[in-house]
């Protein structure tokens, strides 16, 4: 498969670069996931051996294909995966490797069938302790700091919140001036043009993109709230994971388990989750599950009916480190490479909402980038820094 470009001179982020974060992924990440997984079910005889050798395969062996009959073994024909087969894993684009990984090892848990063990979802322990968790305990408890705050006060701290995700801490408790992060953890800005793009004069359909579940999906909850209750939205098209992905992405499940925390708590949290409970049943709030979100792909291969969907959007939200690298490419830009060029393709205005956690980075003046460089080694994938980045 190759990958559709959107620039020329980028070169694809791989895997066989030694101490590279995509290479430390494959050599330390998989194979503890795969341990993890492998302790966290009362799994058969046949799962257990089918989880041993995928981690003799990724970590001494060579890509192997789906079986004949997968469900979904002509979708992956079609995103390269016999160009992949007999070859090592390091040999792929650190996408392509990554997505991958994952489809083989719900195909080991046999998650998709047929069976008693199909739709289980294999990182769900994990997500349920973290939704379940005191933490999320004390951040739904902050919620009752919001009704004292002013509208442009809890807009801002609602947005930091779902920007940073379970990093934000008490996030929710926050007022614009004091954010849950220094202003200088942001690498770039674009709140301004954000909230211009949801003004409340001209309420349309807002799709947001989701990355993670539990602790990470509620603040993104919270916030849709805010744009429903304040007309910055008529409606909210939520896109969410058809299947269990990267361990702790967003799938209908971990929505329905979010709501039900939300609308279960006391306080305000439970008045937010008895308001978006509501929005689902009238439809202002509407999950969807494309199949594109769990492919290998960057967003310019999106297919024709998603791209129709997102086109009657007057904006498109984008979370999460995954979304940012397919929207602009998993590629080794220059850092001050124009983000407004790199999604024009985009159906829509289009905003993403990022924690940094991978290499990939545009949208930098050269005077910001050199003095990151120059200062902190990882600041590309340690989490702590992040971006608000937006074209209209």
């Amino acid at each position: 498969m190759k990958e559709t470009p959107l620039e020329d001179g980028a070169p694809v982020i791989g895997c066989n670069e030694p101490g590279s974060f995509a290479r430390d992924v494959l050599v330390s990440r998989h194979p503890a996931l795969i341990r993890q997984v492998r302790d966290a079910h009362p799994y058969t005889p046949d799962q257990l051996h089918a989880l041993d050798v995928l981690l003799g395969e990724i970590t001494e062996g060579v890509i192997r294909p789906l079986p004949p009959e997968a469900h979904d073994r002509a979708d992956w024909a079609r995103w390269g995966v016999d160009e992949h087969v007999g070859r090592s894993w390091f040999d792929a684009s650190f996408l392509w490797a990554e997505s991958y990984f994952y489809r083989r090892l719900l195909q080991a848990v046999a998650y998709f069938g047929p069976g008693p063990w199909q739709g289980i979802d294999p990182f769900a322990p994990a997500k349920q302790a973290e939704l379940h968790s005191r933490g999320v305990d004390e951040e739904l408890d902050a919620l009752d700091a919001l009704p004292g705050l002013s509208r442009e006060d809890e807009a801002a701290a609602l947005l930091g919140a779902a920007l940073w995700g379970n990093r934000a801490d008490l996030g929710f408790l926050t007022t614009a001036a004091e954010s849950p992060r220094s202003a200088s953890d942001l690498v770039a800005d674009d709140t301004d043009s954000l909230w211009d793009l949801l003004s409340a004069e001209r309420p349309g359909t807002v799709a947001v993109i989701a990355d993670n579940a539990g602790r990470e999906l509620i603040p993104d909850l919270v916030l849709v709230d805010h744009l429903l209750r304040h007309g910055h939205a008529r409606t909210v098209d939520l896109h969410l994971k058809p299947h269990p992905y990267y361990v702790s992405d967003a799938t209908t499940a971990d929505l329905v388990a979010a709501l039900r925390r939300l609308a279960r708590a006391p306080g305000h949290a439970g008045e937010v989750g008895a308001r978006l409970w509501e929005a689902m049943a009238t439809g202002r709030l509407r999950p969807s599950a494309h199949p594109f979100f769990c492919a290998p792909l960057p967003y310019p291969d999106m297919p024709d009916d998603l791209r129709r969907d997102l086109s009657g959007c007057t904006l498109t939200i984008l979370k999460g480190d995954l979304n940012y690298r397919r929207l602009v490419g998993d590629r080794l830009w220059p850092p001050t490479t124009p983000f407004d060029r790199l999604t024009r393709y985009f159906p829509t205005p289009v905003a993403a909402l990022r924690t940094l956690k991978s290499d990939v980075v545009t949208g930098l003046t050269a005077g910001h980038a050199a003095e990151l460089d120059a200062t902190e080694d990882r600041w590309r994938t340690s989490g702590t820094h992040a971006l608000v980045q937006v074209r209209r």
